[in-house]
């Protein structure tokens, strides 16, 4: 009851495809291009389309730490979800330099947040609803390189002690990774989980995405 439109199509949903669509520009000649993402059921299904704006100079010198804005639309062409990015330098070592993320749902109207938490070693995350309070912590591993295999981000409770869902980096090959750097991931949650939370989690998968995976050879 009271779904932000568009919003009823997570509701039944505990697993989120996120698929890069590469323009054969920027696969051939490694320049940066607006990224444009299908997020899937299960199933391979289309839920929503994303495009990512922002402008050339951010795109290609501030690559891994540029600021955007990400609309994500449903399949009539409804904008349902915006994901804002600031620009933010960053560094594990410096908690100044910490990441933050704004998800709204309907646009214009604050859905959560995603806060990078300070850790010398790991990758943590906190999610954040609409008031700022804490919901669920978002902790990677050590090393974001897969070595020929998926690299999770486990989704947690609070307490860090029991883990609830994961978003997933998929390796998808060598050629694919070296050549073209597209991007797959899964965000596996509870289907009973708020879907305004399930919105922030794909803005959590985008923001990993870009920290951790937008200039590297993951899977290698």
């Amino acid at each position: 009851h009271n779904l932000p439109p568009g919003l009823e199509y997570l509701n039944q949903l505990d697993r989120i495809i996120i698929h890069q669509q590469v323009e054969l520009l920027e696969a051939i000649l490694g320049t940066e291009t607006f990224s444009k993402y299908e997020i899937k059921n299960h199933l391979g299904q289309r839920v929503y389309f994303a495009v990512e704006e922002n402008d050339c100079f951010n795109r290609n010198l501030c690559s891994p730490i540029r600021s955007f804005t990400i609309r994500i639309a449903d399949n009539t062409g409804r904008e349902v979800i915006t994901v804002n990015r600031p620009l933010r330098c960053n560094s594990c070592w410096f908690p100044c330099f910490l990441q933050e993320l704004e998800v709204q749902s309907p646009p214009g109207t604050i859905a959560g947040y995603v806060v990078q938490n300070w850790d010398p070693f790991l990758p943590k995350f906190t999610i954040q609803n609409e008031s700022k309070e804490d919901v669920l912590k978002i902790i990677g591993p050590y090393a974001t390189c897969g070595c020929f295999e998926d690299v999770d981000f486990e989704v947690k409770a609070l307490n860090e002690m029991s883990t609830i869902g994961k978003i997933s980096k998929y390796w998808s090959g060598f050629v694919n990774n070296v050549f073209t750097n597209t991007a797959n991931f899964g965000i596996q949650v509870p289907v009973d989980l708020d879907v305004r939370i399930k919105a922030v989690m794909i803005g959590a998968c985008f923001l990993i995405d870009l920290m951790f995976f937008e200039n590297s050879l993951d899977g290698l």
